[in-house]
């Protein structure tokens, strides 16, 4: 039987809470229900209790429920109630998770949810949902978030439906898994759309011809999310982080990111990476906003109506550079970083709208200060898209394998 985690206040939110473990039996579920209330006692027995939830956080409940501050309080029981769940995961206890509140129970919630490996469902119902409020790094790359409407005290006809659907999402998710057979080995490569950056298209193949499966990740923010927690939990047998595209968006200020740890994941787990500057002139914003006035004269192309992207400055640039160079240079694996000296991105050719030499002159001189060893730079006097540029990729690629950096693939 499919068993789901279900974690709420039941102090505040009983009815609510007893109301969803309803929905989740009536779809066939077992239900463990987690309690990481602070403000009182509930009037049924959670599967575990507050205590157990502090407990597992390295506190009591007597010690959490006698602190002044209230956000303080739920950071604890959040840091608990994650332990325990990862542990009921990897002991095969819960098969998915199913979380409701307001802002501190969402915040709870995506601790817990950030604590299970991807695949595993997470169904996050808040008042909150999707909301600017929430940073990109605090948002697992499969959350399966729901807006909880007129439910902040109390059911309704309005809130009711809501529950129901988020039991039927979490459990039919959780059926619906498949076991995965893992035959040859992964590589996991960044890009954006092939009408920006196109090696994938050649590489793809010629990896998938040598025997690996390939999985292609697009850099536009949750998808490098998916990406770095992948190489965490160590499912690639090697990376070609070829766009950090979001990595110049992350020092910008854009929304369109992976959070602050883009790029590091793969390194602490040393995971062997051909690593290059895919796209990294350019900032993403909504088109359908303003431009931040520091971009407002900067070249610009507006890629759909959703999405626009600007030149960044030479000083933007520069800055990119050494923050690529620190954050490889932690890197307990191989590393090479491909330079390509002709451009990074589609419209970075001469006569495209963002084409800015004077910018490329200055992070290409940046780089090669910045990269240092172990990390070897690897100059290809060509554009990114170009067939040079994949055939310097490939060689490297070879050239591990034959050393036996990376495990060879399965024919």
């Amino acid at each position: 039987m499919i068993s789901i985690l279900l974690i709420g206040t039941c102090d505040t939110k009983a009815e609510e809470i007893l109301f969803l473990k309803s929905c989740l039996e009536e779809s066939g579920a077992r239900v463990v229900v987690m309690d990481v209330g602070v403000m009182g006692t509930p009037h049924f027995q959670p599967d575990y209790s507050n205590a157990d939830v502090a407990l597992a956080g390295g506190s009591t409940i007597e010690a959490i429920s006698k602190l002044s501050d209230e956000n303080e309080a739920m950071a604890r029981m959040a840091k608990g109630a994650a332990a325990l769940a990862r542990r009921l995961h990897e002991e095969g206890e819960i098969q998915g998770m199913v979380a409701l509140g307001g802002t501190m129970g969402t915040d709870l919630a995506l601790e817990v949810a950030s604590a299970l490996p991807l695949g595993v469902p997470k169904v996050v119902v808040s008042t909150v949902a999707f909301s600017h409020l929430i940073p990109a790094e605090r948002i697992p790359a499969d959350l399966t978030m729901m807006l909880w409407p007129g439910g902040l005290y109390g059911l309704n006809s309005i809130c009711r439906p809501v529950l129901a659907q988020a039991a039927g999402a979490v459990v039919g998710a959780a059926r619906a898994t498949i076991r995965v057979t893992r035959e040859r080995p992964m590589i996991g490569i960044t890009s954006l759309g092939k009408s920006c950056l196109s090696y994938m298209v050649a590489l793809k193949p010629e990896l998938e011809r040598r025997g690996y499966e390939v999985a292609v990740f697009h850099s536009t923010g949750m998808g490098g999310r998916a990406f770095e927690s992948l190489a965490e939990q160590g499912r690639f047998a090697a990376v070609l982080d070829l766009c950090l595209q979001e990595l110049s968006n992350e020092l910008a200020g854009s929304v369109v990111t992976a959070g602050r740890s883009r790029l590091e994941a793969a390194g602490r787990a040393g995971i062997p990476q051909i690593v290059a500057p895919g796209a990294t002139d350019m900032v993403d914003f909504q088109a359908w906003k303003s431009i931040d006035g520091r971009y407002r004269d900067r070249p610009f192309h507006a890629h759909n109506r959703l999405v626009a992207s600007v030149t960044t400055s030479v000083e933007d640039r520069v800055r990119l550079a050494r923050t690529i160079g620190e954050k490889l240079s932690l890197s307990r694996g191989a590393v090479k970083f491909v330079l390509p000296l002709r451009g990074v991105e589609q419209w970075d050719r001469p006569g495209e709208a963002l084409h800015d030499p004077e910018g490329l002159r200055a992070f290409v001189c940046e780089m090669r200060r910045s990269v240092r060893a172990p990390v070897e730079l690897v100059e290809v006097d060509a554009h990114i898209n170009d067939a040079a540029f994949t055939d310097a990729v490939l060689r490297i690629f070879d050239e591990w394998v034959a050393s036996e950096v990376v495990a060879a693939g399965v024919t």
